[in-house]
């Protein structure tokens, strides 16, 4: 091998450089066009490529895309618990502020009316019929209630009478059930007349003012207060206003229609008179 390579030494030398002047021309001539085998190699593999990238961004978009609803469906539901509590805080507030309301009112009419000896309660049950119209309340015996007492709300309007008690509860006549029957004073005119029940009225929410003054100027708006003359009642307690002012049917009277000035289906709170100054 060693007598091969130095007698033909010079020989291959040539034929190296003569082959590295071949591929370089053939280089130049093709412009940088790849070989046969790479180019071979290339068409293989770049749909291969290609397919695994397509695949690569279409996970990852996915996964992007299931992220981003994971986390708005995290934000939807902590936005649903800040609302809840928001409404909370306000329900809360509304309460609060009726409970200011009732009490600022009260205090008013413990200020106006100092004669009058009132006992909170609450309203546990509202009862309407064909026949009646009662409340029930939280406080009966126990708390010195008893049957015949006034009821008012907070700003001092007539809510009824307490008409039957027990010792923890007791039930009221509402000013519209067809049962009651009191002394009115019209207000304006100073006019004595009747505030009772009527059943075509009490499905109304309505009671009726009779038994007017002959030469009673009574109008629609005039405010109905009790009389107190009888002294079973307290007098000045406001019950309502007039509607309307109409005939009886044998036309020889007139009567009133009066709408409670409190609004009984709403009531929560009344306050019942256990005692208070006659007036002669």
């Amino acid at each position: 091998m060693k007598d091969f390579l130095r007698d033909n030494g010079l020989l291959i030398l040539i034929a190296a450089v003569l082959l590295t002047l071949i591929v370089a021309v053939a280089s130049a001539i093709t412009g940088g066009t790849a070989d046969p085998l790479t180019d071979l190699a290339g068409i293989i593999t770049t749909p291969i490529r290609n397919g695994v990238n397509a695949v690569t961004n279409w996970s990852q978009e996915r996964y992007d895309a299931a992220f981003r609803q994971d986390q708005l469906q995290a934000d939807y539901e902590d936005l649903k618990l800040k609302y809840a509590d928001l409404e909370k805080q306000l329900r809360e507030a509304e309460r609060d502020s009726e409970e200011n309301e009732r009490l600022r009112a009260l205090l008013g009419l413990a200020q106006k009316r100092r004669d009058l000896e009132l006992e909170s309660a609450t309203v546990t049950a509202h009862g309407s019929s064909n026949w009646d119209s009662t409340l029930t309340i939280s406080k009966g015996s126990a708390a010195g209630i008893e049957a015949g007492d006034c009821v008012v709300d907070q700003y001092g309007n007539l809510v009824g009478i307490i008409d039957e008690v027990g010792v923890n509860w007791s039930e009221i006549m509402t000013v519209v059930d067809s049962d009651l029957e009191m002394g009115g004073l019209i207000a304006r005119t100073d006019d004595a007349a009747i505030l009772e029940g009527q059943f075509d009225l009490m499905g109304q929410g309505k009671l009726k003012l009779s038994y007017l003054p002959e030469n009673s100027e009574l109008m629609a708006g005039d405010q109905i207060l009790t009389s107190g003359l009888s002294g079973v009642y307290p007098s000045g307690l406001v019950v309502g206003h007039v509607e309307e002012v109409l005939t009886e049917a044998s036309g020889m009277t007139r009567y009133a229609v009066v709408v409670p000035e409190t609004a009984l289906a709403d009531l929560k709170q009344v306050f019942v008179i256990k005692s208070f100054d006659i007036v002669e």
